[in-house]
């Protein structure tokens, strides 16, 4: 939890109470329902946590602002970022009904009143949002392909509507084919923590 507190000090009292319980919910829901590696969930907060709130050094949501966190898993990066953004509303989707009961779960346990959930595919939902975002779900040719149809056209942000990822390793190929309005944000360049060296935020407008 500190790490959170390190990079984002000026967290609400219940900010800091909702990003706090993540720890023990995310450790007994994983128990039961496996959504983060075994292995991996001693570093929940540097990993996942921390690693979500990446897009927020991409881009401030503005209050009002829609987004669609596709492939959400046990949800990341849509939670850490409804606790962030509590004036944008969140849609969590997975097609993995067991992953969006946890999600789910989660949410309600720390009275998050600004997300929504679906157990759908992503070709199944048709609603309009004014950005998508993903952990790496699929590659970006195919991902781009598929919520297309979900970005609206309607602009109220300092960055035009589109796709924010965040991706690991070697991303020149992958966004070869949008190159010339893709934007890669380094997160090693605002979290010094060794995980993140390789870490990065892709922006590509819609």
């Amino acid at each position: 939890m500190e790490i959170i507190l390190k990079y984002f000090p000026d967290l609400t009292e219940e900010q800091r109470k909702q990003f706090a319980a993540l720890y023990d919910l995310y450790i007994d829901w994983n128990s039961k329902i496996n959504v983060i590696s075994r292995k991996d969930i001693e570093n929940l907060y540097e990993h996942h946590v921390l690693h979500s709130l990446g897009i927020a050094k991409v881009i401030q949501f503005r209050p009002g602002t829609s987004v669609m966190d596709l492939g959400t898993g046990g949800g990341f990066p849509g939670i850490p970022l409804a606790i962030l953004f509590p004036e944008t509303q969140f849609h969590l989707v997975d097609s993995i009904g067991k992953k969006v009961r946890v999600a789910t779960e989660v949410a309600n346990a720390i009275g998050l009143k600004n997300v929504t959930f679906r157990h759908a595919r992503a070709e199944e939902e048709k609603r309009m949002f004014d950005f998508v975002v993903s952990r790496a779900v699929m590659p970006l040719a195919d991902l781009i392909k598929i919520i297309k149809k979900n970005i609206s056209s309607k602009q109220q942000n300092a960055l035009p509507n589109g796709l924010i990822c965040l991706k690991g390793g070697e991303l020149e190929h992958e966004t070869m084919p949008f190159k010339h309005k893709t934007v890669i944000h380094n997160l090693s360049d605002n979290f010094k923590e060794e995980f993140f060296e390789t870490k990065k935020v892709v922006y590509v407008p819609i």
